[in-house]
């Protein structure tokens, strides 16, 4: 297994950059981009997301990794839900919000499965290594 040293190399960061970029494509243009409301919550809440992964990754120990993925998980939920409102509104189509909540289902998912490697794992960070 490869060595993670930063942020930028978790598939699971990668994914959560990918979510946003998709969300700032759709909400550029079209009745959307005109909803200064949603449009804006919707890019803070998907850029929260790989914001916090980062964030948690570098705070170096596993605990700390773990609360800042859960409030990451948590933001992929308000993200569907505003996705969601985005659709009865007809300010995306039906495949721009299939596409989009797939992925947030599975960025979800890895967050959730890595939530449960740190918790069971017997490294506890960065930060708790010894230094010679």
């Amino acid at each position: 297994m490869a060595r993670i040293e930063r942020f930028e190399d978790l598939e699971v960061w990668q994914l959560a950059k990918n979510v946003a970029n998709q969300i700032y494509d759709i909400n550029s243009v079209g009745k959307f981009s005109q909803d200064y409301v949603l449009r804006d919550q919707i890019r803070r809440a998907v850029v929260s997301i790989f914001s916090n992964i980062a964030e948690g990754f570098e705070r170096n120990g596993n605990k700390e990794f773990v609360q800042f993925l859960s409030i990451a998980k948590a933001y992929c939920g308000e993200v569907r839900a505003q996705l969601i409102f985005a659709k009865g509104r007809n300010y995306i189509s039906v495949e721009q919000f299939e596409s989009i909540v797939s992925n947030l289902f599975s960025l979800s998912s890895q967050i959730a499965g890595f939530v449960r490697y740190l918790s069971q794992s017997e490294m506890k960070g960065m930060k708790f290594n010894k230094q010679s």
